[in-house]
């Protein structure tokens, strides 16, 4: 379902030259979600009726500046009742978004927030081995301890510090 409407919502934006434009908007919702728990309850939430989700989601939406196309694509996910699923159409988006530009997406989790020089070394590491522009998405989870673990595509390199102790751990067990 996430793709069917990511696709809808991508075919529309492109027949408008409106790509950038609704991938700003949508990012910028996503980050709002991410950073309210109670915008994500209004999102996750099935007490909510329909039309008390419009509501509130016309505030947020007025507040962040949010307008054009990605509002009224916000708007008719909850009209439709499908707003649960609104990041899955966002994350869908940005896939499609991507492909047409010709570039991809690594997961990047490390333990510590990067400097601009090391996410653009980083960047331009990954572009080498891809051969396309890369878009780091990048988590932080201190439970790493160090190193980092990238995933592109279908590949991922684990060079975290909780993984080596983990492997030298596994190694002593063995030998006793």
């Amino acid at each position: 379902m996430a793709g069917r409407y990511a696709t809808a919502l991508f075919d529309l934006a492109r027949e408008m030259n409106a790509i950038d434009a609704v991938k700003a908007d949508l990012d910028r919702f996503d980050v709002l979600i991410g950073e309210s728990a109670d915008l994500m309850r209004l999102v996750r939430s099935p007490v909510f009726s329909a039309d008390e989700q419009l509501q509130a989601l016309g505030a947020v939406l007025d507040r962040a500046e949010i307008g054009g196309l990605a509002a009224r694509f916000l708007k008719l996910v909850t009209s439709n009742r499908r707003l649960f699923a609104v990041r899955d159409m966002i994350r869908a988006f940005r896939e499609r978004v991507a492909q047409h530009k010709g570039e991809t997406t690594a997961q990047v989790t490390v333990a510590e927030k990067l400097k601009e020089e090391h996410i653009e070394a980083l960047r331009a590491a990954l572009k080498a081995v891809s051969g396309k522009n890369v878009d780091l998405d990048i988590k932080i989870d201190p439970a790493i301890i160090g190193g980092l673990v990238v995933k592109l595509g279908s590949r991922m390199v684990d060079t975290s510090l909780r993984t080596k102790l983990n492997a030298i751990k596994h190694a002593m067990k063995e030998a006793r």
